[in-house]
């Protein structure tokens, strides 16, 4: 049986040659056996394929004896907070994300949410579903759960209702599940709201929803300039990421979203750990050091990121990736949640967006991430440790390779999927020491990964 679908934290593939209804049965029948589950929560997202895979999912799961609760459409955080809040076994999200429109997935978590990947159990799922199963003596049940209402009034929960002012909001769902939750927050806040490719359709009329593509973000920033908006919004198919463009239609940089959540967050209590990634990091650590907290730097990865906060408690961990994580919602990604935050953020203080970012973006003024393909990875990070590594403040390997100097720094990591790098510098105030340092190491990457280079490198020659 093709397995391919499996993948390190999840699972994804063209339908129907690398996942189908057959496949879905089985991984039912198989994540109950290795789990134990015996309540399992199952949602899906908009895709044409979804309500087949997750009808076939539940078969398998109820014949080896689990009962089923049904949350239907939704978001994947609607299966985490589903399988935290009514304190299930297990839940199983058929979703593929932002990936594209013939393609499906899940995303699979046990108790309490936590995250099977595989170095916890996939791997032993994707072993176990080309052998023989047999039915359990007992089949398990099917109910539907409505999880709305419950959900809405744990979003509202991380604001305060009494500080929060009439605003103008672009959204953009991009087709995807956001707009129905934006419909049913409507009721509660006293916002504007501009929608954007709103409705759910599984067809992408508008392209699949990924903000990251540069070319997706133009109707969202010229739909904030048309509309005189506050911030604009967009989310990707499943919206358990978030992206922010400010009153100026400028898209902005995760990164910097990180920093402002933390920073939020720390507002309202006395102290508390915050978990981030360790691609950029200054800005991170500047403002929550400043609003009282303790920053900890984890490894890129959202099952990294959620253990590391279990083991510090950890208020809030984000990625600049614009995943955001949040200790009250089972320590999972929300990409409702920072929205909220950053909307109350705005009614607090007054002014727009931009002069919040502006400040963070002068202070540490950074690359974004520039991704390289090249040809042997590993040795390409070891060869630009031996040059960076000897004058620097110091080097860490927390995730890839982390330079730091006095007045800038960067990480080098590889990809886990593809022989790609990914880089990202940073500086201290200096825009122009970012720039020149980013084009230096781009050069000695490209360098490097020159035949003859590699071969001298490697002492071939």
């Amino acid at each position: 049986m093709d397995v391919s679908c499996f993948k390190a934290y999840d699972l994804r593939g063209r339908v129907p040659d690398q996942l189908n209804p057959e496949l879905a049965e089985r991984i039912g029948r198989a994540y109950v056996e290795l789990t134990s589950a015996r309540r399992v929560v199952v949602g899906y997202d908009i895709r044409l394929s979804s309500p087949e895979i997750a009808a076939a999912l539940t078969i398998g799961l109820k014949a080896a004896g689990a009962d089923v609760y049904d949350i239907g459409l939704c978001g994947t955080e609607q299966v985490y907070f589903a399988t935290s809040h009514y304190s299930m076994d297990g839940g199983i999200m058929v979703t593929a994300s932002h990936n594209p429109k013939d393609h499906n997935g899940m995303k699979l978590v046990g108790r309490e949410s936590r995250p099977i990947s595989s170095d916890n159990g996939l791997n032993a799922i994707r072993d176990r579903v080309s052998q023989p199963f047999m039915d359990a003596a007992v089949p398990g049940r099917l109910e539907s759960l409505s999880v709305e209402a419950d959900y809405i009034h744990h979003l509202l929960g991380y604001i305060d209702g009494t500080k929060i002012n009439p605003l103008k909001v672009v959204v953009n769902a991009g087709n995807g599940g956001a707009g129905p939750v934006i419909d049913a927050l409507s009721r509660w806040l006293p916002f504007d709201f501009v929608r954007l490719h709103h409705d759910p359709d599984g067809h992408f009329p508008n392209g699949v929803p990924n903000p990251l593509l540069e070319e997706n973000r133009a109707v969202t920033a010229e739909a904030v300039l048309r509309e005189g908006a506050d911030m604009g919004i967009a989310w990707d198919g499943d919206y358990d990421r978030c992206f922010f463009f400010d009153e100026n239609g400028r898209f902005i940089e995760g990164y910097y979203i990180v920093g402002l959540l933390a920073d939020q967050f720390l507002q309202k209590v006395d102290g508390g750990k915050i978990i981030h990634d360790p691609r950029l990091t200054w800005n991170t650590q500047e403002l929550v050091r400043e609003a009282g907290g303790t920053p900890i730097e984890s490894k890129t990865g959202h099952a990294f990121i959620k253990q590391r906060m279990r083991e510090e408690d950890a208020l809030y961990g984000g990625e600049m990736s614009a995943h955001h994580y949040f200790r009250d919602f089972a320590y999972c990604d929300s990409g409702m949640i920072p929205w909220l935050l950053v909307a109350e953020r705005l009614c607090q203080i007054g002014q727009p967006l931009s002069s919040l970012i502006d400040a963070r973006i002068e202070a540490f003024p950074a690359s974004g991430e520039i991704n390289r393909t090249v040809d042997d990875p590993a040795r390409l990070l070891a060869v630009i440790e031996e040059i960076y590594g000897a004058d620097a403040v110091s080097v860490r390997h927390v995730d890839g390779l982390s330079v730091e100097f006095e007045r800038w720094r960067f990480n080098l990591r590889m990809s886990n999927t593809e022989p790609l790098v990914r880089l990202n510098v940073e500086s201290r105030g200096d825009i122009a020491l970012m720039k020149q340092k980013t084009s230096e190491l781009l050069e000695e990457m490209a360098r490097l990964d020159q035949p003859d280079t590699r071969r001298t490198a490697t002492g071939v020659s």
